[in-house]
């Protein structure tokens, strides 16, 4: 009798299937840089600065966008290509630390900018709790890898119960909307392999303690 002849459906990899390809793109959307930005506008949103001129506010979120964001995600962007390297080799614990250097550059010069244009100190406390958030996940990942994503998640949460206390306004629904987030981003870590659990629940402690001691402390 002959035998019959087997076949076998190789695996397919997690970054490839439907959830795969979802954490991709929600890592991709809740980048750390966008954190401060973010962070500006829930402030002048949801707390009394909303009474503050519109214009006074947008100079205010450009400068943060620019040197938070976009001149972060600028340098990053060509120093990838200038070594040829993709995202997976980016994610790489030994070939971080330039680009973590490269974006605590850019946080500096934003607060030295907005010390020089004299802008109260609850609006740069942003500043130095993300500054503090990157050179802390900087020193870390010279031994030990940390999702830096999960870092800046916690830094939201730590900043929103921090500000929740200067400005005596109940953050309930915001803070359980920016946990399930975090939730979200330290799941779509782990998805596509960039992250082990011990790595991101790290990152959330991380940012978590800089976003309430930048703010409240410093």
């Amino acid at each position: 009798m002959e035998e019959k002849e087997k076949y076998t459906i190789p695996d397919e990899k997690p970054e490839n299937t439907f959830l795969g390809k979802a954490s991709r793109i929600l890592t991709i959307l809740t980048t750390p840089f966008i954190v401060p930005t973010l962070s500006f506008v829930l402030l002048f949103f949801f707390t009394y600065l909303r009474i503050l001129p519109t214009p006074y506010q947008l100079v205010v979120l450009s400068i943060v966008f620019s040197f938070t964001f976009l001149l972060p995600m600028l340098t990053i962007y060509l120093f990838q290509k200038v070594n040829g390297w993709g995202i997976r080799e980016l994610g790489e614990r030994k070939k971080r630390f330039i680009p973590y250097i490269l974006t605590i550059m850019s946080y500096v010069t934003c607060f030295i900018t907005m010390n020089r244009l004299h802008l109260p100190r609850y609006m740069s406390g942003i500043i130095i709790a993300s500054l503090i958030c990157m050179i802390t996940c900087t020193i870390i990942n010279l031994k030990w890898k940390i999702s830096t994503h999960v870092a800046s998640s916690g830094l939201l949460i730590g900043g929103l119960l921090s500000y929740s206390l200067i400005f005596h306004f109940n953050p309930l629904m915001a803070l359980s909307i920016f946990i399930l987030l975090a939730g979200m981003v330290g799941s779509a870590r782990i998805i596509v392999n960039q992250h082990s659990l011990s790595e991101v629940f790290s990152g959330f402690i991380v940012g978590f303690l800089c976003g309430i001691i930048g703010i409240l402390f410093i």
